[in-house]
């Protein structure tokens, strides 16, 4: 009697959740007998391909430190502007109590270039490095910014440049590490060995009746269908999701 494998669309999983599915997949069967279910040269198919898959995990891992450096780079580049725009503000104040403060940080500013937040990663992070330099030798500097509540602004200002300067550093040495590879195809090929795996599942099962395929049916079964759930509610949150921003 025939078994049947369930089906679900794998490019709708996210790289990381591909090769979970996949290695857990083989987990299950490996824990049957392919050979005595006359399915040893399939899975051995299925196998192969795992330290290939590998490395779309390992680029992968590169490209969320990619995200980790642009948003820290966004947080850079909004602190810097927020004290710029601050700066500007309380210049429109008349309050005499604070306006040489502003008057101080409007030349400490304006000396040190108030387009740093424009400019490219490295010369970013170089010139943030020479205005806190020049932040720390002056004292009227100093006293401006924490009268006008702006040191701590500077500090966290400090903190996040030397957080993108680390993580851009991780980011470089990663990538000349790692091979890169074409995870679109990758896992093109892997589907195709994924589906004759399936298909051979399916017409061994139903030629060999004296062989148990319901069990191991049974729990790959159970892993597609909590994948096809997962899916499934993804894509609800996300047309919900739609729905709010119109």
């Amino acid at each position: 009697m025939k078994t049947t494998i369930i089906r679900v669309h794998l490019t709708h999983l996210r790289n990381s959740e591909y090769s979970i599915f996949v290695n857990q997949l083989v987990e299950i069967f490996s824990d049957f007998d392919p050979e005595a279910l006359h399915l040893k040269k399939a899975f051995e198919k299925l196998t192969a391909m795992l330290p290939i898959l590998a490395k779309i995990k390992v680029q992968d891992l590169s490209n969320v430190l990619t995200k980790s450096v642009r948003d820290t780079a966004t947080d850079r580049a909004n602190l810097f502007t927020a004290i710029v725009r601050i700066v500007k503000a309380l210049r429109k104040l008349s309050m005499p109590a604070i306006a040489p403060h502003v008057v101080v940080l409007k030349r400490f500013l304006d000396f040190n270039g108030r387009d740093i937040a424009k400019t490219g990663y490295n010369i970013c992070t170089q010139r943030t490095i020479n205005l806190l330099d020049d932040y720390d030798t002056k004292a009227d500097v100093k006293t401006a910014a924490e009268a006008l509540n702006l040191a701590i602004l500077f500090g966290e200002l400090r903190n996040v440049n030397t957080r993108f300067e680390n993580l851009y550093m991780q980011r470089l040495e990663s990538d000349a590490a790692i091979e890169k590879v074409d995870s679109h195809a990758i896992r093109k090929e892997l589907n195709i060995v994924l589906t004759d795996f399936f298909d051979a599942f399916e017409f061994c099962s139903s030629e060999f009746d004296d062989l148990d395929y319901v069990t191991p049916a049974k729990e790959l079964n159970e892993l597609i269908g909590n994948c096809k759930t997962q899916l499934k509610a993804r894509a609800t949150r996300s047309r919900k999701s739609k729905k709010e921003v119109l």
